[in-house]
């Protein structure tokens, strides 16, 4: 029996949504997928349906290296609503509690949020993808269910006070993979006394793609485009694997080295880093991949394309 041919195009590189509102990571992925035609694509992540902001989507073998964005630094912009708690720690979620939000002072958001810097233990939300015996821990808390879970060590690098306009403060968020954001809210709440939830959530950055500083595509842009040039003109937005990887340094390896890394062996080559990850290419420039320094100087092959 022959195999099945693939459907789609062959697309590669890394699209940077703008994803809308309302919409899961994976209804947006598909959606994408669908208007280039492609054979094969990943998030990096999902990102909340309530959420906005960057998802970067790999396609082809981009795929591949997904794991480089999933484990990379996130940033977000995050209103908090205090004096509220929701079921859910965010606007999805049906009020449980209110309190009181008069007197806060700007003082004091500053105090609490201060405690929430640096390497800090958080439980993950019952409204979560976390899965708990083989079940998704949302899908319990749908059916009223609440289970014990285990706290996970996370960095917070920055915590900013942008606006505060009770009963709302806007924060700016610089942490590490695995945070969530819904339950910082809530914890700042209750250190406040009062409670919160996310009220408006986008994230603004995931590695090396800070909005502002790398455009992202909305969806309505994607579609637009689509219809009037066709699904190839789309492969112009798309960026290459590399802008990643940028922070590794390059390496570029001679033909027998390159030969001998593409059957997964070590390598020794001259000038090349002390330690972590490098960018890998043959003599013409061509990328290869990702390759690791080990303790004897040898570069092992982590990743290839």
């Amino acid at each position: 029996m022959g195999r099945r041919r693939k459907q789609g195009r062959e697309v590669n590189g890394i699209l940077l949504l703008d994803k809308p509102s309302g919409i899961s990571s994976n209804h947006a992925l598909q959606r994408v997928k669908r208007l280039y035609g492609a054979q094969k694509a990943g998030h990096t992540g999902s990102l909340d349906p309530l959420a906005t902001g960057l998802l970067p989507l790999c396609l082809g073998y981009t795929t591949k290296f997904s794991a480089f964005l999933l484990d990379a630094d996130k940033r977000y912009r995050v209103r908090v609503r205090l004096g509220e708690t929701t079921e859910t720690a965010d606007a999805e979620g049906e009020v449980i509690a209110t309190a009181p939000v008069d007197g806060i002072t700007e003082a004091q958001v500053l105090e609490v949020i201060s405690h929430f810097l640096g390497e800090i233990e958080q439980l993950p939300p019952m409204y979560s993808a976390v899965k708990h015996q083989g079940q998704r821990l949302y899908k319990l808390a749908r059916e009223g269910k609440e289970v014990e879970r285990t706290p996970r060590q996370i960095t917070i690098h920055r915590l900013d006070l942008l606006e505060m306009a009770l009963p709302d403060i806007e924060l700016d968020v610089h942490c590490t993979k695995g945070t969530y954001v819904r339950t910082l809210a809530e914890d700042i709440g209750k250190q406040l006394g009062c409670g919160g939830h996310v009220s408006v959530l986008r994230r603004t950055g995931v590695g090396p793609y800070i909005e502002g500083e790398t455009d992202f595509v909305t969806m309505a842009e994607l579609e637009a485009q689509a219809e009037a040039h066709g699904p190839e003109s789309l492969d112009a937005l798309l960026l290459p694997l590399e802008t990643t990887l940028g922070h590794c340094p390059a390496v570029r390896l001679s033909a027998n080295s390159a030969f001998y890394l593409s059957q997964g062996q070590p390598v020794l080559v001259p000038q090349a880093p002390t330690e972590g990850l490098v960018r890998l290419y043959d003599v013409s420039d061509r990328f290869l991949g990702v390759g690791e320094i080990l303790d004897d100087g040898r570069v092992q092959p982590k990743r290839l394309v």
